[in-house]
Formats: structure tokens, sequence, C-alpha cells
């Protein structure tokens, strides 16, 4: 794990840094976008829009996934006591389970000396801060998602067509984003004796590295659209309902892996809910391409 790539001063400036999350998932997102206008470009198409409708989706994306990680993801307490009173919240990756100085806690934890615990200082700006991770990916893509059909739609670029075109780099930008995860050391997975468990900071047993499980499906389902599903399109939006369906699917198995505290419905996490009506509109975009193509075919023999 490494959640800094980088980290030096400049003069005037300060302490310059670049976080492993932030930093994949912003070249996941830019390559996105080349590859996006490349291929509007292309079709002899107006690429500048692709790019415009990539940059709003980036900024609703990540501001929908951190309003999902601060709402659902089990910490909003956390945030709140951050400001108002950091000693109730646990310092997960502090350096020892037991302090008597702040200098045992590493970081900039400070230690508890009533109950030798390590806590994190006041931080009344937790919840805005993102580039720390803390990204939901789905609660991304329920905001930008919407706005990218009102765009295509607004500007005329073809809501399904731009769905289909986009689709394999979303995916492209999904393995660059749970790469980020892996060198951050989170959203790894439950522990396991197997061979594929690796350690990571501030636990005690190996775990699952479901951030590589899905990172490597990511670029398996980028490929398989790309190469195999875009290609043999027989109608607009069946690339993106694949990628629904694909990616849904995938997500769904993962979580069962996954140390996912979010809590959910049954035996069901809020990942696996979601996942469900996703697989169905993917489902039912490929199903509507097949009977549009299959109707004009009609229509055309007639």
């Amino acid at each position: 794990m490494k959640p800094t790539f980088l980290e030096f001063r400049l003069p005037l400036v300060g302490e310059i840094s670049f976080p492993a999350y932030m930093t994949m998932l912003l070249v996941g997102f830019l390559l996105m976008i080349v590859l996006a206008r490349r291929a509007e470009d292309r079709a002899g198409r107006d690429g500048v829009l692709m790019v415009d409708l990539s940059i709003w989706m980036l900024i609703l994306g990540v501001l929908g996934a951190r309003l999902a990680s601060v709402f659902f993801d089990g910490k909003f307490d956390d945030f709140v006591n951050l400001c108002m009173n950091p000693k109730l919240v646990t310092a997960i990756d502090a350096k020892v389970t037991s302090c008597t100085s702040d200098a045992q806690c590493g970081y900039d934890y400070l230690c508890d000396t009533a109950r030798n615990v390590c806590y994190p200082p006041q931080d009344c700006l937790a919840a805005l801060k993102f580039w720390q991770s803390g990204l939901t990916y789905y609660g991304g893509f329920l905001l930008a998602a919407p706005f990218g059909l009102w765009f295509a739609k607004r500007k005329n670029m073809g809501v399904l067509r731009v769905g289909d075109v986009t689709a394999p780099y979303v995916a492209w930008g999904l393995f660059f984003g749970r790469l980020g995860c892996f060198f951050n050391g989170c959203c790894y997975g439950e522990p396991t004796t197997g061979p594929l468990g690796m350690r990571f900071p501030g636990l005690a047993h190996p775990r699952h590295p479901t951030q590589l499980y899905e990172a490597l499906a990511a670029l398996a389902i980028a490929a398989f659209l790309y190469y195999v599903v875009r290609p043999r399109k027989v109608a607009h939006g069946q690339v993106l309902g694949a990628l629904l369906v694909l990616y849904g699917i995938v997500r769904f198995v993962l979580e069962y892996w996954r140390d996912d505290q979010r809590g959910g419905l049954w035996v069901l996490s809020t990942s696996q809910i979601i996942s469900i009506p996703l697989v169905a509109a993917g489902a039912a975009l490929i199903g509507y391409g097949y009977h549009t193509a299959r109707t004009a075919s009609t229509h055309t023999e007639a």
C-alpha cells in the first residue's frame, strides 16, 4: 500500500502531495475523457461536447460519491464527532493500540491518556475532504447518470449513442479507481486464510484484496465491451446495457467478500440492493435494442 504517491514542498506554496486514491481516480477520468473525445472526433461529431459532458459528470460524480459515503457508509457520526468531540472517534490506523503520549500514535493523531487510546484531531471540514478517499461509486453514478442523460438530450448528442460510446471507458475508469483504493488501503475485504489474502495497514489478519478483484473485473469488462459488444451491437444502448449488467453482477458477487458495514436489507448490502435494478435496466436496454432492430428489419422487408 502507498496512500501517497508523491509529496514535496514548494517555496511560497507549501506542501504538495498526490494522494494515491485521487491521483488514480483522476488518471482514469482524464483517460476516459481523451478516449471519448477521440471516438467522437473519429465519428465526425463534436468531440468538445463530449469533453464538456465528461467534466460535468466528473464533478457531479465525485459530489454524489462523497455524499453517499458520508450518509450511507456508516461513518456519519464520526464526521459529526470529528467536529464536536474527536475523542469519540477511533483512530483505526494508529501505530499502537494503547498509548501514553501523542508521539506513539503516529500521523497527526493524539492520545487520550485517560483511556490510553489514539484519536484524530478536531476537523469540522472532514466530510468535505473527498480527496482523502471515502467515495462510494454508486452514489456518483446515481447523481451523474441522470445529468448525463439530460445533457446528451439537450445537446442532441443521442442519449443511448453517447451511453454506448462512453460505457467501455467508464469501466476503464473504474479499473484505475479501484487501483487507487488498493494503494490507499481502503475498501478491503473480509478476513481470509487463503493464498490471495493480503495485510492492510492497521489490520491484524490478512484480507481479501477486493479492490484488485474489482479492478481486474472492470478491466475485463472494458475489453469485452469495446472489442466484443460494441462491434456487434444492433441498436444504440446495448453497450451501455451490457455495462450495467456486467458491473452490477460483479459488484453483487464481490460484496460477499467485501468488509462492507453500510447496512442494507436482510442479507443484502446497500450495493447489492442497488445492483439489482441496474442489472434489470441493463437487460432491458439490451432487449429493447434487439426488439427495435427486429421491428426495423420487419418493416424493411415489408
